[in-house]
Order: C-alpha cells, then sequence, then structure tokens
C-alpha cells in the first residue's frame, strides 16, 4: 500500500519511517509538512493511506481531509490524546500517540492488513450496479425495492448515506466510498466528499465559487461541484 507521511516536524517523519521500514506491506511514497503541501501531494502520489498529524502550522489534519473529495484510509499520528473522539468521527483506522511504540504501531498495521483482506473478498463478491437494477432499501420499519435511475441523490452522513427518490429519503448504513465503488460512472459522479449526483437528474450547471459548478436537479435541489471535481466533470461531459 502506498502511504502519505503528513507532519510538519521533521523528525517525526524521519522516525515513522524508520519504524515502517520493517512492514513490507506498506511503501511511504511521499512526506508533505503541511495541509496545502500534503494536498498537492495527495492529487499527486494517489497514496492508498495517509498517516496524518492534527496540530500543523495553517490547517488542521480535519482540516484538510474536509477539503477532499474521496479520503484513503487514514491513520492519525498526533501528541494529543484529546482528539480520539474526533478521529474516530472521519472514519480513521487507528489513532497513535507519539512518541510511538512498535508494538502499538504493529498492532495497526495488522489491522490495516486485515481491513485490506477484507476488502478484497468483498469485490470478488460483489458486482458493479448499473442504472437499470434495482436495489433494496430499509430504513427502520419502511422498505423500499428501487430502480437506481430514479435515485437523484445520494448524501453522506457520516457512516450513513440518505438516498433521495420521489417524496422519499431514507438512511442506510453504508458509506459514500463504498456506494461511489459501486455504482456506474456513467450515470452517477462524485460531486464532491458530501454528495454523488445522477447525471440524468441535471436540471442546469452554473459556476461557482473557487473554480467550483452549482449543479441544479430537477427536484430543485442544489448540490456544489468541489473544484477538483468539476475539472472531471467538464473533461467528462465535453465534447
Amino acid at each position: 500500500m502506498k502511504a502519505l507521511i503528513i507532519d510538519d516536524e521533521r523528525l517525526a517523519r524521519t522516525e515513522l519511517k524508520r519504524l515502517l521500514a520493517p512492514f513490507k506491506e506498506i511503501k511511504v511514497v511521499g512526506e508533505a509538512v503541511n495541509a496545502d503541501d500534503a494536498l498537492e501531494k495527495i492529487q499527486q502520489l494517489k497514496p492508498d493511506l495517509l498517516f496524518l498529524d492534527i496540530q500543523m502550522p495553517g490547517k488542521t489534519g480535519f482540516e484538510m481531509l474536509e477539503e477532499l473529495d474521496s479520503v484513503p484510509i487514514v491513520i492519525f499520528v498526533t501528541a494529543y490524546d484529546e482528539y480520539a473522539l474526533k478521529a474516530f468521527e472521519y472514519n480513521a483506522l487507528d489513532y497513535l500517540l507519539k512518541p510511538i511504540e512498535p508494538k502499538r504501531l504493529e498492532e495497526t498495521v495488522n489491522k490495516l492488513i486485515e481491513k485490506k483482506r477484507k476488502k478484497i473478498i468483498g469485490e470478488l463478491d460483489k458486482e458493479n450496479l448499473a442504472e437499470t437494477d434495482q436495489v433494496f432499501v430499509k430504513d427502520g420499519e419502511k422498505c423500499w425495492f428501487v430502480k437506481l435511475e430514479t435515485i437523484r441523490l445520494f448524501e453522506s452522513e457520516g457512516n450513513y448515506v440518505r438516498i433521495y427518490f420521489g417524496d422519499n429519503k431514507p438512511l442506510i448504513l453504508r458509506t459514500l466510498n463504498y456506494l461511489d465503488e459501486r455504482l456506474d460512472d456513467k450515470t452517477f459522479f462524485r460531486a464532491n466528499r458530501k454528495h454523488i449526483i445522477n447525471l440524468k437528474w441535471i436540471a442546469s450547471i452554473e459556476p461557482w465559487l473557487n473554480g467550483g459548478l452549482l449543479v441544479k436537479l430537477k427536484d430543485g435541489q442544489k448540490v456544489e461541484v468541489s473544484r477538483r471535481q468539476a475539472i472531471k466533470f467538464k473533461d467528462m461531459l465535453s465534447l
């Protein structure tokens, strides 16, 4: 797995690289000294894994993650234990306290290997979903059998996703990343880190802040396409 180390302290980066050296499953492909540097390196290197400090000059690790449309696996590495609860709200795999103990790091790597193994098994079992497929949706006591082409929007709410179709807005226990991997990208587009839109439900598009786009769906809902995704969006839909 390709890993990026993000920490403003050079000695901390060097020490983590040394501790990771025995683990052949992880290849450190780069280092970043702050959040802005990390955003550029993530775009260039496409890492599978981030070892991320929280307190850095400028933006915090949390603020950096907010700017990503698709988040790699995150392991927080910090000297402060008071952020642990918030870290797991960002679906972090683990939370390591500095100075890192080799035994504790080994536990984290084992957890990472197990997660990768389960993902491979899951990918062998699952098939991608086409727009004409129907899916079973359950929210509490209510159930629906929904054709994907009728779903106009998927909206992330932590570890849950809200699905918009007709007048219904059920909440399901899935992540947006999971759905993004399975949905047909010719019909469904990841607009930002919180939304996937059905391209066939777009009514209008207009320029928006910071080089992004504002998409209006046929039901009147508005969704911002982030600056990074706007470039991909234009390339995909241009003649």
